[in-house]
């Protein structure tokens, strides 16, 4: 497997076709904790079709539907060469979502994604991918960008340029201004997988025990969500029409059953926050940035 560069830069997505419903967005809130009490009345809106509000981070997995568990193939121009990633050694490095219009209850969209970006860190060091998906609505307009960053541990000295990446977000020294707690289910990541990320690390007990881990661990992108939540919960009042954009680095895997503390500061519209798991000393959210409308 191989990384061709420049050539990796003209790959491309063909444009694909989704609609989501009021269940998928429900599940997404549920599948980040939203609703553990039902008569949470702030959090219901989340979980019940009634007058029903989606957490801006479901854009991560309201597409899932278009894509296999390998990804949507690339294209490439006649005569370039395609780039292969070896997967096995590939960790979720940064993840960030932009909300050109607020995400509606249910929609019908088109997204098409390209690689963005790659960096060469050097033989045995491993590379950068990064990757950007465009949602647009039915008159052509943007209604959300993704962009995340991939770590691709196995494939580095392919050539391309070491400097240039996107710097992390860098959050301030001081105490942090708010933190808020939330204690994850020991089943959910068996309940986030249903959202469409079916990789057993966070399923099979045997999978995650030669990965390495004691038990299958949380999804990176549940305590993305999580984050938004404290967002929510800290700063907008449950409004999530307030959100432009959320973005973040995973840093260190949570376990089901971990409560994370999510430490927050703000500065004007600039909302900067890192997550934490307290009883383990673990900080599994770094360099994150709530952008606010």
């Amino acid at each position: 497997m191989a990384i061709f560069y420049p050539d990796i830069l003209d790959q491309k997505t063909a444009p694909r076709t989704f609609t989501y419903g009021d269940k998928d967005v429900m599940l997404y809130a549920l599948g980040v904790g939203m609703g553990q009490d039902p008569m949470n009345e702030t959090e219901l809106p989340f979980v019940y079709e009634k007058n029903l509000k989606v957490i801006p981070t479901a854009a991560t997995v309201l597409a899932s539907g278009l894509r296999g568990s390998a990804g949507p193939a690339p294209e490439m121009p006649a005569g370039h060469r395609p780039s292969q990633i070896n997967f096995l050694m590939v960790v979720h490095g940064e993840q960030k979502v932009e909300l050109h219009k607020p995400l509606t209850a249910h929609g019908t969209y088109t997204a098409q994604g390209r690689t963005a970006g790659a960096f060469d860190k050097g033989e045995g060091k491993g590379a950068v991918i990064i990757n950007e998906t465009i949602w647009t609505d039915e008159k052509g307009e943007k209604v959300a960008t993704l962009t995340g960053s991939t770590f691709a541990r196995g494939d580095g000295g392919f050539g391309g340029p070491s400097e240039g990446a996107p710097e992390p977000h860098v959050v301030p020294t001081r105490a942090p201004d708010l933190s808020v707690d939330f204690t994850t289910r020991e089943d959910q990541a068996l309940l986030y997988r249903l959202n469409g990320d079916r990789n057993p690390l966070h399923s099979d007990p045997d999978v995650a025990k030669r990965a390495g881990f004691p038990r299958p661990i949380l999804h990176g992108l549940c305590t993305y969500g999580i984050t938004c939540r404290a967002v929510l919960q800290a700063i907008t009042d449950f409004d999530p029409d307030q959100i432009l954009s959320h973005q973040a680095r995973f840093s260190a895997p949570v376990f089901p059953g971990d409560t994370i503390t999510v430490d927050l500061w703000k500065d004007g519209k600039n909302i900067s926050f890192e997550a934490r798991v307290k009883e383990r000393g673990a900080t599994v959210i770094k360099n994150g940035l709530t952008v606010l409308r």
